[in-house]
């Protein structure tokens, strides 16, 4: 028989596509199973701050459609502090708040990590980010939106890459993990992929350029995790247009273009199985866990290991790109 009676959520680091979806979800799953509900505004420094309100349905009416996330959501350097910890846990109380529900990535997990063991307190986490780097769950909320984001720049890109006989170098968000570039770079149709899970090969990039780029005549297009080891595309770029004065090398940095835009219906339907559940996980007294799905089914995956597990690239997919290069 769980205790919980209030259940507080908030949405942490960086935003994504799909957060508002999964608020609605856990107020609505609140409201259902007779809990009162607080919304946190921007984040843990929200929760420092005592910035915080009772929700109830309609506050979360009309948001499903939105990107961004209508709590807000901020960085709090006083939260990776105790006596910040503490300031939270003071609020959370004397609010009569038995239970928190948290929207973000590993930043976010590390920091209701700690509190959780600090102060025995029950928290959830539901898996809010583009770059779909983390372990225990196949898909992130923001992923698929972001997907489709990158694609739909790329396809304009390369209509005037291709009108220029241009070589293009694209970078997307992913600083320790090259899911997206991955995944959007098959779908676009990227003639080479660059991601910080696999070492950047000068000589294999080189042969690209001279049986493909230099032979076609055409555009190329080359996409480029933000995190790959020689520093980005705008470095990658410097080199290559060093050594081939020839080519026609171009630069374009998606940047925070890729967190922004109305939710695909992918991202509404997972956010809004995973806030029911993350509710649901609650009241099974289950903490210190992440709401994830995997093959298609709910699942929890704890803290810990969400954080210490390095999510793997599908080996697949990359052996793909090499064929699909050709």
């Amino acid at each position: 028989m769980t205790s919980i009676k209030s259940v507080a959520v908030l949405t942490s680091g960086g935003d994504a596509p799909g957060m508002n979806a999964a608020i609605r979800a856990v107020v609505r799953a609140c409201i259902y199973y007779n809990l009162k509900v607080f919304g946190i505004k921007r984040g843990y420094q929200g929760l420092i701050d005592d910035d915080m309100e009772e929700l109830q349905s309609n506050s979360v009416s009309n948001i499903i459609q939105s990107g961004g996330t209508f709590l807000k959501s901020a960085r709090s350097m006083d939260f990776r502090t105790e006596k910040g910890r503490k300031n939270a846990i003071t609020n959370l109380k004397k609010r009569g708040i038995d239970a928190l529900v948290v929207i973000g990535g590993d930043g976010t997990f590390t920091g209701a990590r700690i509190f959780g063991e600090e102060h025995h307190f029950p928290i959830v986490g539901i898996p809010g980010t583009i770059d779909n780097d983390l372990y225990g769950t196949d898909y992130t909320i923001g992923y698929d939106t972001a997907l489709n984001t990158v694609v739909e720049a790329v396809d304009k890109i390369r209509d005037t890459a291709t009108a220029h006989s241009r070589l293009f170098f694209i970078e997307v968000m992913g600083r320790d993990a090259g899911f997206l570039a991955l995944r959007s770079g098959i779908a676009s149709g990227a003639e080479a992929i660059l991601v910080p899970e696999v070492k950047t090969d000068f000589d294999q990039l080189e042969h690209f350029l001279q049986t493909g780029f230099s032979k076609k005549k055409t555009s190329s297009i080359v996409l480029v995790s933000e995190g790959d080891e020689i520093g980005g595309a705008l470095k990658i770029a410097e080199q290559v247009g060093k050594e081939h004065p020839e080519y026609d090398v171009r630069v374009t940095i998606l940047g925070h273009l890729q967190r922004g835009g109305s939710p695909s219906a992918f991202d509404r339907v997972i956010a809004s199985r995973m806030g029911i559940s993350a509710v649901e996980a609650l009241l099974d007294n289950q903490e210190d866990v992440m709401v994830g799905l995997t093959n298609n089914q709910v699942v929890l995956t704890p803290f810990s290991e969400a954080l210490k597990n390095k999510k793997p690239l599908n080996p697949q997919l990359l052996e793909i790109t090499k064929i699909l290069s050709i």
